[in-house]
């Protein structure tokens, strides 16, 4: 790599979501001089949610995007260069770490923060993504509270589809869950206190074949696979939760993952297994993949790598 397209940094941090966001403000305030690189997607996931009601010092609640916007406001006039770029790819072979940015410039820097997030998986459906924040939404604990005493429904099986239409059936009146198989993948314990919630509705074999409505979710097309036959059920709120996936790809072989692609960081901790390399946000937390605690880590992980950078002599 030629030095013509190589800068030199004290603090990278990768992503911009509320993670990134307050690890830069805490960066930016202990004098860091941090450079945030905002990925493919500025603010995160939040940019894709619409009213947040449960962030605190919010008592009116918030759009997700304008929150994001507030976010970036805050850590760019404490002194955090905030700029468009995705990391390519990183060398953490030697110090100091290097990231590709853009395929096509190198930043060096002394510590890096990883906060590139995690994406939720969809089904691939058309009229999934043209309701999305219409009554279409990945997150039953962020979104859940809109559809109190309505209908809504869920798909998956897993241990986290179980724990969202458990925390709905609390809310909703009715929660129709589609399972693709004849059985779910969630511990036994979940499943059976789902099985035995009287106001959830498994169909099981079934897939959405459609979900119905032209500015909000009206209904559900659900199709069993076994007999071809469709039925179509009124809701107002249909919930994804297949699972998510984290953006840790330019990171394998260099950061120890979970199975899954999950960033591990020693517990009560950011840190990663390379010295310097810290972690914050959904890219390293299943979880609870929430705002405030991604934000709470983003703050871990600056203070993190200030006692790190300190105890070096570089800042």
């Amino acid at each position: 790599m030629s030095n013509a397209t190589t800068e030199k940094v004290h603090v990278l941090i990768i992503g911009s979501g509320p993670a990134g966001y307050t690890a830069a403000i805490y960066a930016a305030r202990a004098n860091m001089k941090p450079v945030l690189y905002q990925g493919i997607q500025p603010g995160g996931q939040l940019t894709i949610t619409t009213e947040v009601e449960n962030y605190p010092g919010y008592p009116d609640g918030i759009q997700g995007p304008e929150m994001m916007v507030h976010f970036e406001k805050q850590a760019a006039r404490m002194g955090a260069d905030i700029r468009y770029g995705l990391a390519t790819k990183v060398d953490f072979s030697k110090q100091p770490y290097q990231v590709e940015i853009d395929e096509e410039k190198w930043i060096e820097a002394d510590a890096v923060i990883i906060s590139t997030g995690a994406s939720a998986k969809w089904l691939g459906i058309e009229s999934e993504q043209r309701l999305n924040g219409f009554g279409v939404s990945a997150c039953a604990v962020c979104d859940g509270f809109f559809f109190r005493g309505k209908e809504v429904a869920i798909v998956g099986a897993g241990d986290t589809a179980a724990e969202e239409a458990m925390y709905l059936a609390k809310l909703c009146t009715n929660v129709h869950m589609i399972v693709r198989r004849d059985q779910m993948r969630a511990s036994k314990v979940m499943q059976d206190r789902v099985i035995n919630t009287p106001n959830i509705k498994i169909y099981w074999d079934s897939v959405t074949d459609e979900i119905v409505g032209e500015n909000k979710v009206e209904a559900v097309k659900i199709k069993n696979t076994k007999t071809n036959n469709v039925q179509q059920v009124p809701i107002s709120g249909f919930f994804v939760a297949i699972g998510h996936q984290p953006n840790s790809d330019i990171f394998k072989g260099w950061i120890d993952m979970d199975e899954t692609g999950y960033i591990k960081t020693i517990p009560g901790t950011s840190k990663t297994n390379v010295e310097g390399v810290f972690a914050a946000g959904d890219v390293q937390d299943k979880n609870y993949r929430q705002a405030v605690t991604a934000a709470g880590s983003g703050c871990m992980a600056a203070l993190d790598a200030e006692r790190y950078l300190s105890a070096k002599g570089i800042v």
